[in-house]
């Protein structure tokens, strides 16, 4: 292979980072000095991939990882050769020694699906909508073996759906994509990647919008796969638990350029990037979280139309110097003589990999955080008792009838105590949001009582219904699509003082002083949304919810949507003005981490019921119901020396539908416990749904508690 002048160090290739036994073989994927430039209008292109170089050997995990807007999925999609025309491709692209630029799209076609294959983030997307899914796969098999008959490639697909873990898969390779969960369409898009036993297989955030259950069932429906096939596999994702726990090696990008590359124990245990470090720093970790604050990574990534002299991390780099600015680092290993070289791209590294530098020195921790606040007891702020929320399911358009009912939420108990910030979680389709919207709705439930402030809302009038809304505000998932785009920020945060009919003077001085408590420059108050940063225009809804001094604010996955780095400051800003404000939160999320680290208590929603509730430490160091524990199993470490030694308690299937009429408890479908016990006990669980009964400091809503160490043992002995 030839070699790349770096810097001013001459070194192999990025193949060097690997272990002694893969460098014996020759690569499967090999890319050399790629890089993606889009042409703009304005004259000013877009660099989106700059000179990036790895290898991907036989049967390696390859993780790549990164900031939004870092070029991980546009170098896939190079790769895959899936650009549009107008994006200008130069480097190299090996695919077995093969050159695959410059191929025509023909050629190409030849080879994507037979020797590359690509698991896409949106499966639903990525799947056609008015062919089955049986149908797609069996395509997918005759367009590369001509030699296939029909009914030998839909036999083919039945068993690949079979492989991948889809339920009954001689029915489901009839139905059509918009009739399979999340989980079961990205399994099904993972069928259709290894359908010809690829070489090389790149998925791109395969489980970005999954719950951690079903994201757990995905990561070894693909190890499997690669077992099977033999593939490599390059593993594209922000999380970095997912890749801890997976990759063999990692490959961080900031800027359109890789920046570190190196074993995965190394990358995460002896950082030698300052942006890894950081970005390793921001991320909750389901063992420390809630005993330290977080580190956010300040700052945003540099334009790609307009990027700065020297390094681009360097305006955000708690260690950089003025050489830092002059030019830019090259990818180069600053330990030559260790067996696996270790490559960053920063001319501080050497410093850094000696100890000269201490990676705490870079970003150092904050104090630890107090110790777990007691509850105390006052009574409630709010109060739910036996909520239900049921929807009619119709059918017909001009005769519509009722074929159904949607429970939602089927006798929701949970109750909120002032200064105290109580985490609901669950996976999707459980009822949370549901019940948050019941909340905010305040008026009488179709059934069981709403409490706030000790007031019943089905009973308040007008004027007390009134005080009650400005009293309790909510912070949603999406800002962008919460806020009016039409009206500058600070028209934005003080609509709820419009409605209090608050004169101007006073909502434009409000409106300065929101953007200072969250840390926005109030010289922004004229600036319109399009202008601010997803973690900003998070920002701007925290501001808008403080607007009427509320006492409980409703936060529905308010960084879910946010890159680790800008998290981390949003999370922390939330725990300030907790503290500074007095503030009860019900808090909304399906990242366990994330709500270890903020919530005093938790509540395990399942299929519209709280089946497990406590103290968040109690909930978490002792889970006692069976698919608490699978949940927390299920949530990634960002360390690999614990991830890869977890014992993992993986749910079958996906979450019922709400529809589905389940007798006794409504987890036994899926529950791990449940085939571990014996008939007779069995009995009670099918014909009695069991009520939360107390357990410690928790509540559990579980017929056999006492035995639920079974499913422990059982996950220990499958790991053996």
């Amino acid at each position: 292979m030839p070699s790349i002048r770096l810097q001013e160090t001459t070194v192999t290739d990025a193949s060097l980072s690997l272990p002694a036994s893969a460098r014996r073989s020759s690569p499967l994927l090999s890319v050399r000095d790629l890089t993606v430039t889009f042409p703009q209008r304005n004259g000013n292109p877009v660099q989106a991939v700059r000179g990036i170089s790895y290898d991907v050997h036989p049967g390696e995990f390859l993780g790549i990882v990164g900031e939004s807007g870092s070029g991980k999925s546009v170098s896939s999609l190079a790769v895959m050769g899936l650009l549009p025309s107008t994006a200008q491709i130069t480097g190299e692209i090996e695919l077995e020694g093969q050159s695959l630029l410059g191929m025509k799209d023909a050629e190409l076609s030849r080879l994507r699906g037979k020797k590359l294959a690509m698991v896409f983030q949106d499966p639903l997307s990525a799947l056609t909508p008015v062919y089955s899914v049986g149908d797609q796969i069996a395509e997918a098999l005759r367009v590369h073996d001509g030699k296939l008959s029909e009914n030998a490639a839909r036999a083919r697909a039945v068993e690949l759906l079979t492989l991948v873990g889809i339920p009954d898969p001689d029915r489901r390779a009839r139905a059509f994509p918009h009739e399979y969960s999340g989980g079961m369409r990205q399994r099904a898009m993972i069928a259709m990647a290894i359908a010809n036993d690829p070489q090389v297989i790149i998925a791109d955030e395969p489980t970005t919008a999954l719950d951690v259950t079903i994201q757990a069932q995905i990561l070894e429906v693909l190890e499997k796969a690669q077992e099977v096939t033999g593939a490599a596999v390059v593993l594209i994702t922000h999380d970095l638990g997912v890749v801890a726990g997976h990759a063999d090696r990692v490959a961080v990008m900031y800027a359109g350029k890789l920046v570190e590359l190196g074993e995965t124990d190394r990358v995460f245990h002896e950082p030698q990037m300052p942006y890894t470090i950081g970005l390793l720093r921001s991320v909750p970790n389901m063992i420390t979280a809630g005993q330290e604050r977080l580190v956010p990574l300040e700052g945003r990534p540099p334009s790609l139309a307009d990027l700065p002299t020297g390094c681009p991390f360097a305006a955000r780099c708690p260690i950089a110097i003025d050489a830092c600015r002059e030019i830019e680092p090259s990818l180069v290993t600053h330990d030559p003589d260790a067996v696996t070289p270790h490559m960053a791209a920063c001319i501080r590294a050497d410093e850094i990999s000696s100890g000269a530098i201490t990676r705490g020195e870079i970003f150092p921790r904050p104090e630890p955080l107090a110790v777990e606040k007691l509850e105390q007891d006052s009574a409630p702020i709010i109060e739910v008792t036996d909520l239900k929320r049921a929807f009619p399911l119709m059918k017909g358009g001009i005769f519509p009838r009722r074929v159904g009912t949607v429970r939602a939420v089927d006798g929701v108990s949970f109750s909120l105590r002032p200064g105290r910030t109580l985490g609901l979680v669950g996976e999707s389709g459980c009822g949370k949001t549901t019940t948050i919207l019941e909340i905010m709705e305040m008026t009488a439930p179709q059934h069981g009582t709403i409490s706030i402030a000790g007031k019943d809302v089905a009973t308040v009038s007008k004027r007390e219904r009134q005080k009650l809304r400005r009293d309790v505000q909510i912070v949603f998932q999406d800002p962008m699509g919460a806020i009016d785009p039409r009206l500058p920020i600070g028209e934005v945060i003080t609509e709820p003082l419009l409605v209090q009919k608050a004169p101007k003077a006073q909502r434009d001085a409000r409106a300065l002083e929101l953007l200072e408590l969250v840390g926005l420059d109030p010289r922004m108050i004229d600036r319109y949304p399009h202008e601010f940063s997803g973690g900003q225009r998070q920002r701007i809804g925290i501001a808008r919810a403080l607007a009427t001094n509320p006492s409980i604010i409703v936060l529905d996955e308010p960084v879910s949507a946010l890159d680790v780095s800008i998290q981390a400051g949003v999370i922390n800003l939330l725990e300030d003005l907790k503290e500074r404000l007095g503030l009860s939160y019900i808090f909304v999320a399906h990242d366990l981490a994330v709500v270890r680290q903020i919530a005093d208590d938790v509540a395990v929603m399942y299929l519209g019921a709280v089946i497990e509730q406590g103290p968040v430490a109690e909930v978490f160091d002792n889970p006692r119901h069976p698919y608490t524990k699978a949940l927390i199993s299920a949530a990634p470490i960002p360390d690999p020396r614990i991830e890869k030694g977890r014992n993992r308690i993986l749910l079958q299937g996906d979450l019922p539908s709400p529809t589905q009429e389940i007798t006794g408890c409504r987890f036994r479908t899926r529950c791990p416990l449940y085939a571990l016990i014996d008939e007779k006990d069995r009995v009670l669980c099918r014909e009695e749904d069991p009520a939360l009964r107390p357990h410690g400091r928790a509540q559990v809503a579980c017929h056999h508690v006492d035995k639920s160490s079974l499913v422990d043992d059982a996950a220990l002995a499958k790991a053996g």
